[in-house]
């Protein structure tokens, strides 16, 4: 198993200890909470990620062959599901991200529990996390 399928895999886990959906957006949510902080002047328009109904800055960099990824937004929801997508995918191989599926957004049940726009947010997110591990593997 990859890393990335390993961090997939714990969380399935972990998100299997909830009772019901109510705690599960709780936990989500406190997740957001524990966000690092974003840099201010990289809320610019460019690092915008288009197709969220909330605004969400984003950025990634490459650190000794790794893809680290810096995002933030103004809603609380949106938030969570960013730290949920961080500790899955920042810190890995750009190959390891290209190569993985995001099957486990149907296996949280995140698909059915969020919002149309929300679940929109949430597609553009993976496919910008995505886009930047294809480049970086072209590049490096």
């Amino acid at each position: 198993m990859s890393e990335v399928q390993d961090a997939q895999a714990a969380l399935v886990e972990e998100f299997q200890f909830f009772d019901d959906w109510m705690d599960r957006y709780q936990y989500i949510i406190d997740l957001g909470r524990r966000l690092p902080a974003f840099p201010e002047i990289a809320k610019v328009d460019r690092n915008k990620i288009k197709g969220c109904q909330s605004q969400v800055w984003f950025v990634a960099e490459m650190i000794n062959g790794r893809l680290h990824f810096q995002a933030i937004s103004d809603a609380a929801i949106v938030s969570g599901l960013i730290a949920v997508l961080l500790r899955i995918y920042t810190g890995r191989e750009p190959q390891d991200i290209v190569d993985s599926s995001t099957d486990f957004v149907a296996a949280l049940g995140l698909a059915q529990h969020l919002s149309p726009t929300r679940s929109n947010g949430l597609a553009a997110m993976l496919e910008a996390i995505h886009a930047h591990a294809a480049e970086a593997v072209t590049e490096y």
